[in-house]
């Protein structure tokens, strides 16, 4: 838990960390462009030795001008360290190059959020994705997922998936414990995790529910992994209050599912699963949540993924505080059987049962 009461910055530092912050835009750049155009990677292969800027344009073919205007940007965002005539990769710049996490961070931040983050003003002004125009025309970024522009789509998926295959493998034998005989996945999207449970157990039966386009896209990867005659298809829009939940399941799964709706939104949702559920099903819900992470970074990665839902997602939706999100539970008319934290990167995993 990461202690936000009290401030850790003297006068001088916060004005320090007010310029930083004034031009980040610019350094996110430089950084992006060094690692695009490879000068970090030239400069991790001389190691400890470094290059002049001559060398690297050379092995580059980038304009000497080109490499020295971003590596002195690079010097004070310490991503390099000049030992004169040499520019030597430091730490930041190393993980910059080598960390997945932070290239898929990078990305998605390049390829999905950037232009959309202009338009913040306007979604925080009228609780509307102002900025998902830059990406297409759709009411929310869900009704656009599967034609997403190329890059966009690919940093989207990478991002995505990249925190829940952490936390799967983790999650399927406390799912499987008691042998359930059919699952079905709320917001399935393209399918994950319904493929690792027909994986894992040779018995279950899985149903995917999902917007059709989502269902669309799932049952593709399903049939090609040989699985459709265990995993199926249950297209619906879940904030149509209007449209019947299916029944029958012994658990029923929703993975990073919620954070994608406003609070009330929630609360309807769960309040119809509950009415669709049997006394003995049980529901488990695998959350990011903000005030539950070990990690600074973490807790600032998740708040920054939180506007790109005001900005981009549907404008009204977050990753949410822990006591937050449970008082919507309780409402709900759902009880906490067991609460797991730390899984993975950073998840929280539910286990209710009807109250």
């Amino acid at each position: 838990m990461i202690d936000f009461s009290k401030d850790p910055l003297t006068a001088l530092q916060a004005k320090n960390e007010a310029q930083k912050l004034a031009f980040s835009p610019i350094v996110f750049h430089a950084a992006r462009t060094l690692r695009d155009l490879g000068i970090l990677t030239v400069l991790d292969n001389a190691q400890s030795q470094g290059l002049s800027a001559t060398e690297i344009s050379r092995q580059t073919n980038v304009s000497e001008y080109g490499v020295k205007v971003l590596l002195e940007m690079a010097l004070s965002a310490h991503i390099v360290t000049w030992e004169k005539p040499n520019y030597v990769i430091a730490n930041l710049g190393y993980f910059l190059l080598h960390d997945k996490m932070t290239r898929i961070n990078l990305d998605f931040t390049a390829d999905v959020c950037y232009a959309a983050m202009m338009h913040l003003t306007e979604s925080i002004q009228k609780g509307v994705p102002a900025g998902l125009k830059e990406l297409g025309n759709w009411a929310n970024i869900y009704e656009g997922l599967s034609i997403l522009p190329g890059k966009a789509k690919k940093s989207w998926f990478e991002f995505d998936h990249f925190y829940s295959d952490r936390a799967f493998p983790i999650l399927l034998q406390t799912i499987f414990k008691d042998k359930p005989k059919r699952i079905f996945d709320i917001g399935g999207n393209t399918g994950r995790w319904s493929l690792q449970c027909v994986n894992y157990d040779s018995d279950v039966e899985m149903t995917i529910i999902d917007l059709p386009q989502q269902i669309e896209m799932a049952m593709k990867n399903v049939k090609a992994q040989g699985f459709a005659d265990r995993i199926k298809g249950y297209p619906m829009n879940m904030l149509d209050k209007h449209l019947a939940l299916p029944t029958g399941a012994d658990i029923w799964w929703m993975s990073q599912f919620l954070d994608c709706f406003s609070p009330m939104e929630i609360l309807s949702i769960l309040q119809r699963v509950r009415n669709a559920m049997s006394k003995q099903a049980k529901l488990y819900i695998l959350e990011l949540f903000c005030d539950a992470q070990k990690y600074e970074a973490a807790t600032l990665s998740l708040n920054a993924t939180s506007l790109y839902f005001t900005c981009l997602a549907n404008g009204n939706s977050r990753f949410y505080r822990s006591e937050d999100f449970l008082e919507i539970v309780e409402a709900a008319g759902f009880v906490v059987v067991k609460r797991s934290d730390d899984i993975g990167l950073g998840h929280t995993l539910l286990e209710l049962q009807v109250n």
